[in-house]
C-alpha cells in the first residue's frame, strides 16, 4: 500500500477502503507522508466526492486518531449539540444547562470565534474567572459529579482533523461535503455522546447560505452519525437574520442569562427548546415533541436551568454573581445608537453584515491569533417584522477602542437593514427537521 496508488484510485473515482484511509491518516500524523501528497488526495476527494460508507470510515478513523472520551460510566444519557455557526448563536449557553437540568449528561467541547461566527469558548471566558482550559481528569470529574462541563478542545483530540483542516484551508478544498462532514462528526464521535442534535444554519449569516446545500449537509451528517451508531437528528434553522438581539461575547452571555430567567428573546428560547426536545426524544425522556418542549420550558420557568448555569460557572472558577448583576460582565466604554433613516417596517436584516460589523469592532477574529474584546458588539433593537420610526434607534453599537472603525461598523449595520411600508412576518425559525 502506498500514497501514489491511493491518490490514483480516488482520482479515477474509486472508493477507498478503511485500511487505505487508516494508512493515510496514520502516516500523515506520523509525518511520513508529505503535505503535497495529502493535498493531491484532498483535491481528488473534492472532485470525485465519497460515498456515505467511505465518509463514515474516514470519520471513524479521524475520530480515533487521538483521545476518545469514554462517557459510558456517566449517570444519565450523554448528549451533545453542534451548530454549523451563525450570528448571535447563543444556543449552547442556554441549552447546556437546560439539558443538565433535564438530567441528561453534557460533556461539551466547544471552539473559539473565527470570522463573523462567534465562539462559545470566548463567550464563556467573558465571565470573570471562568476557565475553559480544564484537564481531562477535571473535565470528566465535573461531568460525573454534576452532569455538565464545558471546555476548549484539547490538542490530543482528533489531531487528524486539525492537520487536514489547515491543509484544506490553503488548498481550496474546504467546500467538500464529505470533508466537511468527517471534520464535524469526527469531533462529535470523539466527544463520546450517545445522542446528538445538529443545528445546520441556512441563510445569509450561515456557513452555507443556500437551503439546498444545507439540506445536503444535514442529510449527510445524520447518515454518517447513524452509520457510526449514534442517535442523531438535525434541524435546519434560519440564519438570514441574527438569532436573538445581541451579537458579541459578553452581550450574548447577558442574553443567555435573560433567557434562562424567562425573559429572553422568543426566537432564541424557541430554538433551544426545539433542539433540546430532539435530545429528550432521542434519550427516550419524553413520549412526544410537545411533552419534551413543555418539560424543558418548565425547567426554565422553575429556575432549575438557571441553577445549572450557576453550577457550571461556580465549578469552572467564574463569578456566579453575574447572574444577578450583569454589570459584572465586561462593559463597553461607549454605546452608540443608530437611528432609522425612515419609518416603516423591517423587511430584511442581513445577518452576515451584522456579524462582520461586530467583528470589526473587535468581538471576533479574522485570524486565530487576534485578540477578542469581550465587551463590544451589536445590539439589535429592531428585527424583521418590527415597526420602526424615523430617528428612533434600529440598533446600538457597543464600542471600546478610541480607534475603533466606528463609521465602518455603522455603515455595515445600517446597510444590513431593509425598511419598507409592508408588514412582513419574521422568517420561519425551523426550516426543516432531518432524521434520515
Amino acid at each position: 500500500m502506498n500514497m501514489v496508488d491511493i491518490i490514483r484510485k480516488k482520482r479515477d473515482g474509486g472508493s477507498l477502503t478503511r485500511d487505505e484511509l487508516q494508512y493515510v491518516i496514520d502516516h500523515y500524523i506520523a509525518g511520513d507522508v508529505p503535505d503535497y501528497q495529502i493535498s493531491a488526495l484532498l483535491m481528488a476527494i473534492f472532485f470525485q466526492s465519497m460515498s456515505d460508507e467511505e465518509t463514515a470510515q474516514l470519520t471513524d478513523v479521524m475520530a480515533h486518531s487521538g483521545t476518545i472520551l469514554d462517557l459510558s460510566d456517566m449517570p444519565g444519557v450523554a448528549v451533545d449539540k453542534h451548530s454549523t455557526g451563525g450570528v448571535g448563536d447563543t444556543t449552547t449557553l442556554v441549552l447546556i444547562p437546560l439539558l443538565a437540568a433535564a438530567d441528561l449528561t453534557v460533556a461539551k467541547l466547544s471552539g473559539r470565534s473565527l470570522g463573523h461566527t462567534g465562539g462559545t469558548i470566548d463567550k464563556l471566558e467573558s465571565i470573570p474567572g471562568f476557565r475553559t482550559d480544564l484537564s481531562r481528569e477535571e473535565f470528566l470529574r465535573l461531568v460525573r459529579e454534576t452532569g455538565l462541563a464545558l471546555a476548549d478542545h484539547t490538542e490530543d483530540m482528533v489531531p487528524a482533523d486539525r492537520l487536514l483542516y489547515e491543509l484544506r484551508d490553503v488548498t481550496s478544498t474546504v467546500d467538500s461535503l464529505p470533508l466537511i462532514v468527517s471534520s464535524i462528526m469526527s469531533k462529535k464521535i470523539a466527544g463520546g455522546a450517545e445522542a446528538m442534535v445538529i443545528d445546520v444554519k441556512t441563510g445569509a449569516g450561515a456557513f452555507l447560505t443556500r437551503l439546498e446545500d444545507s439540506r445536503k449537509l444535514a442529510g449527510s451528517l445524520v447518515a454518517i452519525g447513524r452509520k457510526l451508531g449514534r442517535k442523531i437528528t438535525a434541524l435546519i434553522t434560519d440564519m438570514s437574520q441574527p438569532l436573538g438581539r445581541m451579537v458579541g461575547n459578553a452581550l450574548e452571555v447577558r442574553e443567555a442569562i435573560d433567557t434562562l430567567q424567562g425573559h429572553g428573546p422568543k426566537d432564541l428560547e424557541d430554538l433551544c427548546l426545539e433542539l433540546g426536545a430532539e435530545l429528550l426524544l432521542s434519550a427516550e425522556r419524553a413520549a412526544s415533541r410537545e411533552e419534551a418542549v413543555q418539560s424543558l420550558k418548565g425547567l426554565i420557568d422553575g429556575g432549575q436551568a438557571l441553577g445549572k448555569l450557576r453550577l457550571l460557572i461556580e465549578n469552572q472558577g467564574g463569578n456566579p454573581h453575574v447572574l444577578e448583576d450583569p454589570a459584572l460582565l465586561p462593559t463597553a466604554a461607549q454605546v452608540v445608537d443608530l437611528p432609522s433613516p425612515t419609518s416603516g417596517h423591517v423587511v430584511g436584516l442581513d445577518a452576515l453584515a451584522v456579524g462582520r460589523a461586530s467583528c470589526v469592532l473587535g468581538a471576533g477574529r479574522l485570524v486565530k491569533e487576534d485578540e477578542v474584546d469581550f465587551a463590544v458588539g451589536v445590539e439589535l433593537i429592531a428585527k424583521i417584522g418590527d415597526p420602526v420610526e424615523s430617528g428612533e434607534p434600529l440598533a446600538r453599537l457597543h464600542v471600546n477602542r478610541a480607534d475603533a472603525p466606528l463609521d465602518e461598523a455603522r455603515g455595515m449595520v445600517l446597510g444590513a437593514y431593509q425598511i419598507g411600508p409592508a408588514v412582513v412576518s419574521p422568517p420561519a425559525l425551523i426550516v426543516e427537521r432531518v432524521t434520515a
